[in-house]
């Protein structure tokens, strides 16, 4: 496996490790724990090979004397200075109510030395257990969202802003039992695990389904709050990646992220340069009831789905030049958009409900909201998606009119805009909406003077 698992805990002390990155830990997830099981050698890239010199743990049953085995033979385990055996750091959760499924221990504090831990990664795991149970980044369609995306953490940040990070932390570990208020991208990660549930019951070998990968560059501390509100809301979650302050965007890759979702605009405009489909996540206006058995999106077209190509020939010639242009190329599929690779990504999930006559039952549906005219400039884009082997299934023109009210009668749990003006506009009307950084409209000034150099 190219990444590991990161799962809920479900109850136990930290184990020994020499100073370097924190790692994950499996467990069988019973109410008692009796045994930690193979902790796979960490790598930054998520996939070199193991490193002899890294420190693998054998088992260790709790209430033992004895100490854990160590793999390599003839090496004594690590101890803290003076000869003291290592501390136990702190408890995580508590244990899940289905005693089937397997967990991982997040180690938060390097506790052999006391030093905390600047990082935590996901990692490979070779307990037989957790094979089956979740699949390969490189085959599921794999959704990456920021903790401040997936949980409301307004009071949070404003501590981070004005008191720095140390008594952000200390505010986090004082609260880390009380579960974070949902955020924008709750009701989308809900969905998503919606959709796994079918596709599971459908095809129970098959790993093409959504893996969800919590992405954020929190303090290794806050894991445990984090992980706490996972459990509550019953989210199945089990790749984490915090990076103790720098920026995640670099693991991005190594995940096979498809999409990423994120409140800060800053490392979305990353993603993007770094070729992710990625967009800056907003909450709604007001709370509006959506579909819990339907995954529903929506996509703007221009520099969304497709490039800016449309978008710039209307900001340098006007609105009867990209007429005639459209026009002339209606039959020149448009290069595509930041979005398109997951575009096609809930095609492909689709197309398994097909196979098993499922179409009208799909729980996947799509939507292309844009501002074009169907008379004059439809067209295209709708033969640049049949170009792709692509569709949505309901394709809606407004020639210019506000998104928000349609967009209050889709209720999709979230809509994708290269525009502020209508994500806005869709977050009065109670949409989740994402902004997409991409394209002429981004940075009019510049992009004014490069047409003109044309």
């Amino acid at each position: 496996m190219s990444s590991g698992r990161l799962g809920r805990a479900g109850g136990a002390g930290s184990l020994a490790l020499p100073p370097g990155p924190a790692a994950c830990l499996s467990h069988p997830g019973r109410a008692s724990l009796p045994r930690l099981s193979s902790l796979s050698s960490l790598s930054p890239t998520l996939s070199s090979p193991a490193r002899p010199d890294r420190i693998r743990a054998g088992t260790w049953n709790q209430g033992s004397p004895r100490r854990p085995e160590n793999p390599d033979q003839g090496q004594r385990p690590p101890r803290c200075r003076a000869g003291r055996k290592p501390r136990r750091s702190m408890t995580i959760s508590r244990p899940r109510r289905n005693p089937n499924r397997p967990w991982l221990i997040l180690v938060t504090e390097i506790v052999s030395c006391g030093l905390p831990v600047s990082g935590v990664w996901s990692v490979p795991t070779e307990a037989p257990e957790m094979v089956d149970s979740q699949p390969k980044p490189q085959n599921a369609v794999t959704i990456a969202v920021s903790s401040r995306a997936l949980f409301r953490m307004d009071e949070e940040q404003r501590i981070y802003t004005e008191q720095g990070v140390e008594e952000y932390v200390r505010y986090q570990l004082e609260h880390e039992n009380e579960p974070f208020s949902p955020g924008p991208a709750f009701p989308f990660v809900k969905a998503l695990e919606a959709v796994n549930k079918q596709l599971r019951e459908l095809y129970p070998d098959s790993e093409d389904i959504f893996d969800i990968v919590l992405m954020t560059n929190n303090h290794a501390q806050v894991g445990v709050r984090l992980i706490n509100s996972i459990n509550h809301y019953d989210l199945f979650i089990e790749r984490f990646c915090m990076t103790g302050g720098n920026s995640p965007i670099c693991y991005l890759k190594a995940y096979h992220t498809n999409l990423y979702l994120s409140a800060d605009a800053e490392k979305v405009r990353e993603a993007i340069d770094e070729g992710i489909a990625a967009a800056t996540i907003f909450s709604p206006s007001k709370d509006v009831v959506v579909s819990q058995s339907q995954l529903r999106v929506a996509f703007d077209g221009d520099a969304v789905l497709f490039s800016d190509e449309s978008e710039r020939i209307v900001k340098a010639h006007g609105l009867d030049r990209f007429f005639e242009h459209e026009k002339a190329h209606e039959n020149k599929p448009l290069a595509q958009g930041p979005l398109k690779g997951f575009l096609e990504a809930l095609g492909r999930l689709q197309k398994k409900f097909y196979s098993k006559g499922l179409r009208l039952e799909c729980p996947i549906r799509t939507y292309l909201v844009t501002a074009r005219s169907a008379a004059s400039s439809g067209a295209r884009a709708l033969k640049t998606l049949r170009s792709w082997g692509l569709e949505t299934d309901e394709a809606l023109f407004l020639a210019g009119a506000p998104k928000g009210p349609l967009l209050e009668k889709i209720r999709p749990h979230i809509f994708f805009d290269d525009q502020m003006f209508h994500v806005a506009g869709a977050q009065e009307m109670g949409t989740v909406a994402a902004h997409v950084p991409y394209g002429v409209a981004q940075n009019p000034r510049r992009e004014k003077q490069s047409l003109g150099a044309q």
